[in-house]
């Protein structure tokens, strides 16, 4: 019997990882990061690895990414225990209000993309009504107010194509612009040339 009271070191998970990778800088990498694991192993099986995506309403392999878009937005995420979705982020922008019009910027129609990465930061893909609309600022403000708390970080890609028109108001946006006195229904369609 040993007078030692502390038990002996036991192999770690670096131990085992840089057993397999044989590095210890890519060992360390992928410790920091398990999602390059992939990347640097090369291993052809990660691609049968399957996992939920946008909130547990999709299924997505490691080689293809879940874009959902039953209502125009492109959702795109990892889903961890702990993590926002992009469907979680979608949901909480309900709550960014268009100053000018009173409704939120999804209703709108002024969000393209959702994206959560590896290390649960969204990035927006988002445009506005017009690219002179001087509310950028105040929209990144309220985003960042809303988002606090649910992502770690956040980024908006701005972005003016495919340019904003009303047909990409949902029908709850119509709606609330109809509650407000505003008639679509009278706003001549884009003309496009083929």
């Amino acid at each position: 019997m040993s007078d030692n009271l502390v038990p002996e070191p036991q192999s770690t998970i670096f131990d085992a990882v840089n057993a397999v990778v044989g590095n210890e800088d890519e060992a360390q990498a992928i410790i920091a990061n398990p999602s390059l694991a992939k990347d640097i192993l090369g291993n052809d099986d990660a691609s049968a690895v399957k996992s939920e995506c946008c909130g547990g309403h999709g299924v997505q392999s490691q080689d293809h990414e879940c874009a959902c878009r039953s209502d125009g937005i492109e959702l795109k995420g990892v889903d961890e225990i702990g993590r926002a979705t992009a469907a979680d982020v979608k949901e909480a922008l309900h709550q960014v209000i268009d100053p000018e019009l009173g409704i939120d910027v999804i209703d709108l129609g002024l969000v393209y993309g959702i994206e959560i990465d590896e290390l649960g930061r969204a990035i927006i893909t988002m445009t506005l009504t017009t690219p002179a609309c001087p509310l950028t600022d105040l929209i990144e403000d309220e985003c960042a107010s809303t988002l606090a708390g649910l992502v770690e970080e956040f980024r908006i890609d701005w972005t003016w194509t495919p340019r904003w028109t009303v047909d990409k108001i949902t029908p709850e946006g119509r709606d609330q612009l109809a509650a407000l006195g505003f008639n679509l229904d009278n706003i001549p369609q884009l003309v496009t040339g083929g």
